[in-house]
């Protein structure tokens, strides 16, 4: 009967375990990166660079134009000799033509202006990585909050506790008259402020934990298990940040610009085609509506542009300038960061050695409290203001643990990793 009790206890508590949700910091860094909203840009920049690179081959096909007009010449040419039997044209003339033009040699213009775009999609997609990774800072700082939450709600239970079994001796003692009248009353009071405690943690977890979930796209409630992050820190970076990629990518794009650029005075061939119908037609001395069609072929240069090719190309020299410069900018502050942040794990580390010192003193202060409280030497009062006094440096050490693992959560994240 015991063993088959065991058992069941046992198949029970696994039960409730699977059904707690439970989930870890890199699980949500994968969420956020997956589910925000600034995701979905990825697919829509896809598709404009589609339809943009579709216009661009355009080019390649032939281009067809369709004119008409209708015309009326205050004079027209006429031959000066009498009785040629020329009639002269007429003063109202009419004309519809539909010309071809076929690019034939483009220099490679074409297919310039296809990297550009395709420089250009691949750096879009990577400003999108850095605005989704400079999410995980804030992925971490409502994470670590949340266990915060979580580690004072724990320490107040067990002061809760503590206060409960207290307040029984106490009431045992005033009945026995070693402890004087009403001072249950004052643990009673205590008990009742940390039930205010208690519904203040919830209440901020709540806050937090309904943050966390809309930021990573996936539902969270107060009963989900929020794992402790082992975090360990490394002097050496294990991965780019993507910012030095986008600085990168900026460069390649620039790169193409300028080949695009090289090849916009190149001299382009076409061939081209039109007919039509018009009063009159070619020949001008036929006063009737003619069908009428011309072909050959042209070439396009731009002999002399007054030098704005060369300013064109200049001026991506100063915009590749303003990318090294930015990067250097980048990589400054970056070190700047990491500095601080190991100035502040060292700072919280030293913290921590020294909250421990002050829990052993305050556990030995209180040690000695509950006994003067036993004999009455003292009020529940001052038993309260020692309980408090030790729980307030857990609490504190709680706290500097937790800052200590965000502190290289985004030490992290700074490095690369």
């Amino acid at each position: 009967m015991k063993t088959t009790f065991s058992i069941l206890v046992f198949f029970l508590w696994t039960i409730v375990s699977w059904s707690q949700q439970q989930i870890t910091l890199e699980t949500c860094y994968q969420l956020v990166s997956k589910n925000y909203p600034l995701v979905k840009q990825k697919k829509l920049l896809e598709s404009k660079n589609a339809l943009e690179l579709e216009t661009i081959d355009t080019a390649k096909l032939p281009q067809m134009d369709f004119d008409a007009q209708a015309v009326y010449l205050s004079d027209v040419t006429q031959i000066p000799l009498a009785n040629t039997g020329v009639e002269p044209p007429n003063n109202d003339q009419y004309r519809a033509t539909l010309s071809v033009n076929q690019l034939i040699y483009h220099g490679g213009s074409i297919n310039a202006s296809t990297k550009v775009k395709e420089a250009e999609l691949k750096t879009q997609q990577k400003q999108l990585d850095v605005s989704l990774y400079k999410l995980k800072q804030q992925v971490n700082q409502l994470y670590f909050s949340i266990l915060l939450s979580d580690e004072s709600f724990n320490l107040l239970e067990k002061k809760q506790a503590q206060l409960e079994s207290k307040l029984k001796e106490v009431k045992s003692g005033i009945a026995y008259g070693t402890i004087l009248p009403s001072s249950d009353k004052v643990i009673e009071a205590e008990l009742l402020r940390i039930k205010q405690q208690f519904s203040e943690i919830n209440n901020n977890k709540n806050i937090l934990v309904e943050t966390l979930s809309a930021l990573i796209g996936h539902s969270l409630d107060a009963s989900t298990k929020f794992q402790q992050p082992e975090i360990s820190t490394s002097l050496t970076p294990t991965a780019p940040r993507p910012e030095m990629e986008l600085f990168q990518l900026k460069k390649e794009e620039i790169e193409s610009r300028e080949q695009l650029i090289q090849k916009e005075n190149i001299p382009k061939l076409l061939g081209f085609a039109s007919g039509g119908i018009g009063n009159p037609g070619l020949n001008m001395l036929d006063n009737t509506f003619q069908p009428f069609y011309t072909v050959g072929v042209k070439l396009n240069w731009n002999v002399f542009d007054w030098n704005a090719n060369k300013k064109k190309r200049e001026s991506l020299m100063i915009h590749k300038d303003i990318i090294d410069n930015e990067t250097e900018i980048f990589q400054l502050n970056t070190h700047i960061e990491l500095n601080q942040y190991e100035k502040e794990i060292n700072k919280i580390s030293e913290n921590i050695r020294i909250d421990s010192e002050i829990i052993n003193l305050r556990k030995d202060v209180l040690l000695a409290t509950e006994s003067q409280l036993r004999h009455g030497v003292i009020t529940t009062s001052t038993y309260i203001t020692e309980l408090t006094n030790l729980f307030e440096a857990e609490n504190m050490l709680v706290t500097h643990n937790i800052k200590l693992e965000l502190a290289k959560a985004n030490y992290n994240i700074i490095q690369g990793h």
